[in-house]
């Protein structure tokens, strides 16, 4: 049977990361729930060179980096939209990833606000005990981040910075890319390695 995960992008610098995670999900067999922030398009905008629509990130991982997959079913879900199917408890959900997770957005699931789809699907997957990853790109950190991170551990979620490795010795900025993919499938419940083990 297919899993389904619910994947949120906000408005945090990284969004190249975004799209990297989106295209290889691509060829791994399942269905996402693709939430997007207003505030991602706007730092999609100033981060990546555009020629597909603004909004159209599937097309956008497509001129980034090939071809999708045709194994993966992609549903774009409306922010705003908290009666979606994400929204619901009852909805059987494999993991949450938010990615990347601004601090605003990361403060709104620790507070539980619940404003938007993407803060209640992170609600949701919390009070289900779901895994939920949320992937910050921010520095230096506040006292105010770590507590929300800390609390955020607290109540189950996992705090994945995007803090790349180098021991797969990457000598392309995609390799990067690659090695945080591969941290967060693993997290995930997902087998397929996007980077070499650093012990097979």
């Amino acid at each position: 049977m297919n899993e389904r995960y619910i994947v949120g992008v906000t408005g945090a610098s990284g969004a190249q990361y975004a799209l990297r995670f989106l295209w290889q999900l691509s060829f791994v067999p399942g269905q996402s729930e693709l939430i997007v922030s207003p505030n991602f398009l706007k730092v999609l905008e100033s981060e990546v060179e555009l020629r597909a629509p603004l909004s159209d990130l599937l097309q956008l991982a497509t001129e980034s980096y090939g071809k999708l997959g045709t194994e993966h079913q992609f549903a774009i879900t409306d922010y705003r939209d908290i009666s979606a199917r994400a929204a619901s408890g009852s909805a059987g959900y494999r993991a949450m990833v938010v990615l990347p997770c601004s601090m605003k957005t990361l403060a709104a699931i620790h507070a539980g606000l619940s404003q938007n789809l993407i803060e209640r699907a992170a609600d949701v997957s919390l009070k289900e005990r779901r895994p939920l990853i949320l992937c910050p790109r921010e520095t230096p950190l506040s006292t105010v981040h770590l507590r929300n991170m800390l609390g955020l551990t607290e109540a189950g979620a996992t705090i994945m910075p995007i803090m790349p490795g180098y021991y797969h010795r990457p000598e392309r900025m995609i390799d990067l890319y690659d090695f945080m993919v591969d941290r967060i499938f693993q997290h995930m419940g997902i087998a397929k390695r996007t980077i070499k083990p650093w012990r097979s």
